[in-house]
Formats: structure tokens, sequence, C-alpha cells
């Protein structure tokens, strides 16, 4: 496609933009229109891919990180056959495909959710990772950004990882248009200013008009040639651009243009031109899933294994059964423990260092690419990452996520560090699934059992050393729970999960060394809940008392509440969770501070006994 037809391409992509958005009476256009020729010219001219298999291993990969942008990628689509004049005008509407911000649920050529600002290029990485790593088949990634999101720390994150990996296969393409929501950005037009901040994290940069086709078709091809590191292009463009009314004008932000039929017929009126898009070359997926027998490691009852440890060993042994299965740890790999995959199988272990943002985003774009990605960190610092663990939820993305080092009985390294609101966190995320498993054997069972899952898989480990109470063959569905104390006499029922199990066990020891029978409910899977047990556990004995080494917020008790949502009778409830302020103290001083210990689990029954409230 020659200048001219680059350029009256560029004109129908903001045509078609401004026409979406006045149909649908919302959306972007004028961030739409800054960054047409940008479109243009890639899809034309550059971008190799079949729309007709958006699986094909060797298409390239395009993120719109800049996910308010949507009509300019939707009038692409349309100007590459992918959908017609009618779907288009779907935009926004009720049950169309064509969302505000484009999702992978719905559109199959859409690699990851955007519209959170600053995911576009992290998740980007985590493409390129696959496709240089992994994958080795030669497809680019190319990620187009907004000025205004480059001012997210996720955004450098990405660019550090990316430099460290060399990642050539990737070029970000940044439509510098000056203005923001609400008003300039905070650096305008300045070019260099954006080139020297990349430039220092080790990319190749280029400045270039992104308005002048021949100039971006130059920069594009320079970027293909770029050996070594990573590409980003910071083209100059102008917000509205071709609309007198609105081009470089604040206050349009997110607004469909007034005189649309004017603005449509001072672009040059509607056009449909077509492009044939390139096709990828012919390549193979190299890692089709290898399924072999799963040796999960085998723990023998009464030993002391901390779920840590249980969980590396299981994942290193899942890692040789099957081979679609990565690791991806935040520098902590050694208190993680998933360094014993990393020793295993070190082609499918990343490290990405303390920047959680970037790791979670990477097990993004791995997942996306067809990869089983678990990814490791402390439980506490998974909440620096939570926004893009609910984007991922949004696109659908398969992702295991373990948090390690959980509550108080971390001891005394002391709140910092002591994950006490993961739960909460992860049950909020739609879909998702989450486990706190208790021993090693468990752990084993259900770190295999995540990879099956869909959507976001959550698993509690543990730092200390806990007694191994199940055996080796027993089988823990999700969804399910563990009854491991029960008489006909139960005065009360006590609910655990993870660390407070085993003073929970203790607890019904000593209680019924008093005379006082209490039934003991392992709740490994906190979502889904085991409705059904905890039900019957409340017929049984009418007052549940939940142990939770986590906040009393959004925890084991709140889950336990959602088996009764449906107008069951609600049972007596009590909580015990971690309610203060932790220091530094030993793990068993921390779980007797917090009240969730085997003397204070004891003690509270006790008390409900002693003042005739439980039967």
């Amino acid at each position: 496609m020659k200048s001219r037809q680059l350029a009256e391409l560029a004109q129908q992509l903001r045509v078609d933009s401004v026409r979406a958005a006045a149909a649908a009476g919302s959306g972007h256009p004028t961030s739409s229109m800054s960054a047409a020729d940008l479109m243009a010219v890639l899809l034309a001219r550059h971008l190799r891919y079949d729309f007709e298999r958006p699986a094909h291993p060797a298409n390239d990969r395009f993120v719109l990180s800049k996910g308010h942008a949507s009509p300019l990628l939707y009038a692409a689509y349309k100007a590459a056959g992918a959908i017609n004049e009618t779907e288009l005008m779907t935009f926004r509407r009720l049950g169309s495909r064509l969302e505000g911000h484009p999702t992978p649920r719905r559109l199959p050529w859409v690699e990851t959710a955007t519209g959170s600002l600053g995911q576009g290029l992290p998740v980007g990485v985590g493409i390129a990772l696959s496709g240089k790593r992994l994958d080795r088949v030669g497809y680019r990634v190319w990620v187009l950004c907004g000025d205004s999101e480059l001012a997210e720390g996720s955004v450098w994150e990405a660019a550090e990882h990316a430099a460290y990996e060399h990642l050539d296969n990737l070029t970000a393409i940044v439509d510098v248009n000056r203005l923001g929501q609400r008003g300039p950005t905070r650096h305008g037009h300045d070019l260099d200013a954006y080139a020297r901040r990349f430039q220092a994290f080790g990319w190749h940069t280029i400045e270039v008009d992104g308005h002048d086709v021949d100039a971006v078709d130059r920069a594009y091809g320079e970027a293909l040639s770029t050996v070594g590191q990573p590409t980003v292009i910071l083209a100059r463009t102008l917000k509205g651009k071709g609309v007198a009314a609105a081009q470089d004008r604040e206050g349009l932000h997110g607004k469909p243009l007034k005189d649309a039929d004017e603005a449509i017929e001072e672009l040059g009126g509607v056009h449909d031109v077509r492009v044939e898009v390139q096709p990828p070359p012919a390549a193979r997926m190299l890692h089709a899933v290898r399924t072999g027998h799963l040796d999960l490691p085998r723990y023998e009852l009464g030993d002391q294994v901390a779920t840590r440890d249980a969980f590396g060993q299981a994942l290193a042994a899942l890692g040789t059964a099957r081979g679609d299965i990565v690791a991806l740890d935040g520098e902590v790999s050694d208190s993680t423990r998933s360094e014993y995959f990393a020793k295993d199988h070190p082609d499918r272990f990343f490290e990405c260092y303390i920047a959680e943002q970037q790791l979670v985003a990477a097990a993004v774009g791995l997942a996306a690419r067809g990869w089983v990605p678990y990814v490791s960190t402390f439980a506490a610092f998974l909440t620096r990452a939570h926004d893009f663990i609910r984007m991922a939820s949004i696109s659908g993305s398969g992702i295991n996520l373990i948090g390690s080092h959980a509550g108080v009985a971390i001891g005394q390294d002391g709140p910092s560090q002591m994950g006490l609101e993961d739960l909460a966190m992860f049950r909020s995320v739609h879909d998702s699934t989450v486990l706190y498993p208790c021993d090693a054997n468990q752990t084993a069972h259900l770190v295999a059992a995540m990879a099956g899952c869909e959507g976001i898989r959550y698993l509690r480990t543990s730092r200390g050393a806990s007694p191994v109470v199940y055996g080796p063959n027993e089988e823990f569905p999700i969804g399910g729970s563990k009854v491991l104390r029960v008489s006909a006499h139960d005065r009360l029922t006590l609910v655990a999960a993870g660390a407070t199990v085993y003073e929970a066990l203790t607890a019904a020891d000593r209680l019924a060394e008093d005379g006082i029978p209490v039934q003991v409910i392992d709740l490994y899977s906190v979502k889904p809940v085991d409705r059904r047990t905890l039900r019957e556990a409340a017929e049984h004995t009418g007052c549940l008392i939940t142990v939770e080494d986590h906040r009393e917020e959004g925890g084991l008790g709140d889950a336990i509440l959602d088996a009764f949502l449906d107008g069951r009778p609600m049972p007596r409830l009590v909580r015990l969770a971690v309610r203060t302020m932790p220091g530094s103290a030993s793990p068993a001083e921390q779980l007797h501070a917090a009240g969730i210990d085997a003397e204070a689990i004891a003690a509270s029954a006790k008390l409900l006994v002693e003042h005739a409230v439980v039967r």
C-alpha cells in the first residue's frame, strides 16, 4: 500500500472511530484519531496476522494498551474484514462484542483486557518472553500505549524487564498526543523527555512525527531490524487529528464529537478501504501439552513439613509431568520454594525480581500464549498487584498464584511481611478459586489440581513446619472440606483452615478431656466453599466457631456465610481472627496474642458452653 493509500486508510479509521462513538453516544474518538496513522501503517505494512486463525502460532501479537481507543481497534478490524459495518455500529451496545474497552472474552483477536492504564506493556512483555524464550516462532509483539499511562510505575517495571531480557521482538508505540483526560500530560510533546527515560532502561528509541505515514513506516522498519534490545517509537501526534473543532483541544476526552456529520465530511467522508494484512509464516507450536505420569511427593503422617516446601516439591513434579507448566517468582524463590522448579526446569522459570505488577502481568502474557503459569511471592506482596489480578479476571486469564508467609504464624518478621488480607482480596475476584491447605500432602494434591481449573486460582502457604495429618493417597476435591472430628454428642463445630487446623485439633482434644466434644472441619477450599458440609454441621451442632489466621473481614468467616445466603437457617457464628496489629514475636506467641491458638479456641468454646449459648 502506497503513501497516499496509507493516508486514506488512516482517514477511514478516523471516520469510523467518529461514527462508532456517535452511534453509541459515548466513547473516545479523539484518542483514536491521534493514533490512526500509526495503526494504518502497522496494519497495512508490518503486522503479520491471520484473522481467520487468531491462534496461529506465528501471528504477530498486538496489544492496545490505551484500551479506551477501542473505536480505532474496531475500525481496524473492519478494514481488515474481521468485522462488518453492521457490527461496527453496535459499539458499546448491550450484547455487542465491541465493548467500551476490548476483552478477549468477547473477541478472539484481543490478547488481554485493557482499560486500566499501564497494563498493556507489562502483559506485552510476558507475550514477548514467551516468543523469545519458549515458543521460538519469531512473531513480533506490538503494544500501542498512550502518553498519559507512562506515569504509571508498572510501565517502568515492564521497561526494565524487557531490556534485561533483551526482548528485541517487542515494540512499544507511544501515541504522544499531549492531552490526558483533564488537560495536558506531564511532559506534553517533549518526546526527548520520554526518550531519555526509555534509553536509561536500555531501549532503542525512535522519535517520529506520528502523522507522517512514511516516517512511521521507516520507524517500524527500524524497529524490526533492531537486535538485542526492545524498541520504543515515540510518535508526536495531535488528539482529534483532522477535525479543526477537536484537534489538540482540551475538554473532549471520552466524548463523541458534537457535530459528527460535519467531522466526517471534513475527514473526507465515509470510505471502504480494505487491507490485505500480511499472513504469518508457516509455523507450529513447540509446546504441545506433554502429559506424563505425575509423581507427587509423599509425606508420612506425623512428619513436620512446611506447606511452602510441599508446594515447591509438587510444582517441580508437575513440571516434569507437563511440558506446559511455567513458574514465575518475585525474587523470593528461596522462601516460596519455587526454587525447586527453577532447579529442575530452568528453561521454564522466569525471575521477575521485586516487581509484583510485572510478575503477574508476565504470567497473563504467558497464559495468553497457552502456558500454565504458577506465580509465587509473599502473600502480602500480591496486594501490590491487585489491579493486574482484577484485569486478568476480566481477560478470562488462567493463572495460578501462590502466596507464602501468610498470617501472623510467620513470627518475628512482623506485620509488613504478614499476608492478612489476601483471602479477602482473592475471594472478591470474579470466578476465583481460593485454597488454603494445612499439611504437605494436601498442598501437593491441590497444587496439581489447580492446573486443571479455570480463571484465577490462589493457594495460600505457610512458612513454618506443620504436622502431616493426611495420608498421601487422600483426595482433596476443590470445593470440598474434611471433617476431622465428629461424634453424636458434639456441642459445637470448629472450622479452620491452613495454620489453624492443627490448633483446632489440639483444642478439640483438650475440650474432649473436659467432657466437651466438638466437631472439627478443615475448610481447605475457601472458594468455592463446601456448602453441604457446613449446612450439615449447622444442623448437627447449631454453632460454628471459625478460626483464621487472617483479618476478620472477607476471610474464612465470610466464606462460611456464603453457605447460608439462600435463606437456610443461620447457625450461631463466632469468629476468631486477627483483630489487632501484630508486632514481632515467635509464631506461637503471635497465634496466642491474636487469640487463634489452641488455648484461645478452647477458652472460647468453654465460654459458650458455660453460658449455655450452645446446647
